[in-house]
């Protein structure tokens, strides 16, 4: 009635369903499973926090060209960046901000035009913030707002545009 092919067939098929199923019903150990998300814990951020150990602001003037030294291509000099004028140091950030990360467009410039229209367009990286609308001023106010709480002012862009609030 059956075949050899024919049985051979049928365990070729039905042993690697066998394995799985019993793969996907098997109890496991407790200490595979995934506990449970404690909701007392805060959830983690990838933010940095702000810090407590900032230095009080400077207003030393530095021109758009002094500040252009600062971009992370010399490892002996700190990385600034520039929003709306303030010259914050993020050399600590140097994984974010130096040579080849993904905000250096920023370094060693005022980009707050970029940074309102949240692009890292070389183009977009100017201090002149006057074109951006209501929402993208906003941005660019979040930004300010974010840096002044964990980056420490060195200076403030004297020859950059003056631009009303």
């Amino acid at each position: 009635m059956f075949t050899d092919s024919y049985i051979v067939y049928i365990l070729v098929i039905s042993l690697p369903v066998a394995f799985l199923v019993y793969r996907h019903n098997r109890p496991r150990p407790l200490s595979s499973k995934i506990p449970a998300e404690d909701s007392t814990k805060p959830a983690k951020s990838i933010m940095q926090p702000p810090r407590e150990d900032l230095a009080p602001p400077k207003d030393d003037p530095f021109t758009a060209a002094e500040l252009s030294q600062y971009d992370g291509s010399d490892s002996s000099k700190p990385i600034y960046v520039a929003i709306k004028g303030d010259i914050f140091d993020v050399t600590h950030k140097a994984d974010s901000y130096g040579p080849g990360k993904s905000y250096n467009v920023f370094a060693g410039k005022d980009g707050s035009r970029g940074l309102g229209k949240s692009s890292l367009k070389v183009e977009d990286a100017v201090a002149d913030y006057s074109v951006l609308d209501e929402k993208e001023r906003k941005v660019l106010d979040d930004w300010h707002s974010f840096f002044l709480k964990r980056y420490n002012i060195v200076g403030r862009v004297s020859d950059g545009p003056k631009i009303e609030s």
